[in-house]
């Protein structure tokens, strides 16, 4: 069963799924409403499960059919790379966590092993993210994780001085020294970076 609220998305992975041997797909559904009572009626033996959706997240899904389907195994196949989607699928009983940028075939392969018992996904997966993801403002200081979060709202060095009271210059400064810390060259790079992490909020 496919859980998505794009009907495009359901389309194309019903197709990849429905051409491969020993697969079918019995249902599809857009919502977290509709999944569930879909479920009910056809009771998949896999559910491949988008997080964001119009009534609610995968996890509300997830968290239900662990105790009224607890035999249905739950994929997550989101656009989400992002360490706590990841950590709060594991928590509900997801068997695997894949992101849509990825083949058709493997995501048939990890259907095939899902349903056959394997699980993809475990605490030591998370861990290893987690620990693999550094956090590239973690030396910043107050003042510099401030003009940061302020470069992401798009001011100016100029209006970032006016907001934080200190010199231009001040802020430069503090900018020269930021981008060193993490790695970066330009000023654009930072708030390219700043609205890559608003749009991980995967919640919002």
């Amino acid at each position: 069963m496919i859980v998505d609220d794009h009907e495009i998305v359901r389309r194309g992975i019903a197709e990849i799924v429905d051409r491969s041997d020993n697969l079918e797909v019995v249902a599809e559904a857009g919502t977290v409403a509709d999944a569930l009572r879909r479920a009910d009626l056809v009771l998949p033996d896999v559910i491949l499960i988008d997080l964001q959706l119009p009534d609610g997240t995968g996890i509300d899904i997830m968290d239900e059919l662990s105790h009224s389907h607890p035999e249905i195994k739950p994929i997550v196949l989101t656009s989400f790379d992002d360490d706590e989607a990841l950590a709060e699928s594991l928590q509900k009983g997801a068997r695997a966590y894949v992101l849509k940028t990825v083949r058709g075939a493997e995501i048939t392969d990890v259907i095939k092993a899902v349903a056959a018992g394997r699980v993809l996904l475990d605490e030591r997966t998370v861990t290893r993210r987690r620990a693999d993801h550094d956090d590239p403002t973690a030396d910043l200081t107050p003042s510099e994780r401030k003009v940061l979060e302020l470069i992401g709202d798009g001011l100016s060095n100029r209006e970032i001085g006016e907001k934080l009271g200190v010199a231009e210059k001040t802020v430069k400064n503090h900018i020269t020294s930021l981008l060193s810390k993490m790695g970066l060259q330009r000023r654009t790079q930072v708030a390219a970076w700043v609205a890559g992490q608003r749009a991980a909020a995967w919640r919002n």
